[in-house]
């Protein structure tokens, strides 16, 4: 019924939209190219083409099938070498978690390019999480690796660690909002008195962290880092941002550096993957902060306090 040689003749008569052009492109007869998807076509008891006496289009039914045939000859041709790298240790598939602090679209983009030229037939996933989600995708989801899990010491004996840094917070205001004109240190009832703009923890399975909040304090709660800068540039509220983000802002004075009574302590970030999973590709991941690669080191823009 569905050899590779019917499904590659079927493929040319959608491709070149005629029997005869399929014909003349596999060294067939019209004739026989008629017969082979007549014969597929009572095999499967199902129309696969709208004839005329010019062209043949495809009915729905068909073109679900040229979908299929279609991958099922790239994954044949493929294949072997997909076997090859699975041999030699070469993971199918990674899961990589990124820190929302240290996602960076063209630094995605260099790893995902280095990795599919050396494994291209791995399959890579990558998402991004706030605060402790990134632990939870590693403990109770499907993530392989995390760039950017909270502290310096692993959650689970399974799960090895490399530091990477420590990003410094410092807290903001934009150049017009009330509290950037108060002198010294500013009270918690002072504060209380604006917004909170935080970005909210991921973490499903495991406690979520609140990065900066009072008591009795309102909250803007944003999606990620570039949203909550620009809600900080436009005094939609107040809070912590890493320096190394809102460092040109204050030095050009659009943002206003504030002092507070309890300051936010630096945070330790660190690379996190799991030993069960520990291939070529993983191995390869990790080396490159290891041993510092400028690819790894494209996420690092936001440690201004490197390991």
């Amino acid at each position: 019924m569905l050899d590779t040689e019917t499904m590659r003749t079927f493929i040319k008569v959608v491709e070149s939209n005629s029997f005869s052009k399929a014909a003349k492109l596999l060294y067939k007869t019209p004739a026989a190219i008629s017969y082979r998807i007549k014969s597929l076509e009572t095999d499967l008891n199902t129309q696969l083409f709208e004839r005329t006496t010019r062209t043949v289009t495809l009915t729905l039914a068909g073109q679900h099938l040229y979908e299929q045939c279609s991958q099922w000859l790239l994954w044949l041709s493929t294949m072997p070498d997909e076997l090859q790298q699975i041999r030699d240790g070469v993971e199918r598939k990674i899961n990589i978690t990124i820190n929302n602090l240290l996602y960076d679209v063209e630094a995605v983009a260099d790893l995902l390019a280095f990795l599919k030229e050396k494994f291209p037939f791995t399959h890579f996933n990558v998402n991004r999480q706030v605060y402790m989600g990134v632990w939870d995708s590693l403990l109770h989801g499907e993530c392989h690796l995390a760039i950017g899990a909270t502290g310096t010491e692993s959650l689970d004996t399974m799960i090895n660690i490399l530091p990477l840094g420590e990003v410094s917070w410092v807290f903001v205001a934009a150049k017009h909002h009330p509290i950037s004109q108060i002198e010294g240190a500013l009270s918690n009832e002072t504060l209380r008195k604006y917004p909170a703009i935080n970005v909210e923890d991921t973490s499903v399975h495991m406690n979520k962290r609140v990065a900066w909040l009072l008591p009795s304090q309102s909250e803007i709660i944003v999606p990620n880092i570039s949203t909550k800068l620009a809600c900080h540039l436009r005094g939609l509220g107040i809070g912590f941002l890493p320096k190394s983000i809102c460092q040109s802002y204050l030095d050009s004075g659009e943002l206003i550096a504030c002092r507070v009574i309890n300051e936010r302590k630096p945070s330790p970030l660190s690379l996190a993957w799991k030993k069960t999973h520990m291939g070529k590709v993983m191995n390869e991941i990790v080396n490159l902060f290891r041993f510092h690669h400028p690819i790894a080191n494209n996420f690092l823009k936001n440690i201004d306090k490197r390991r």
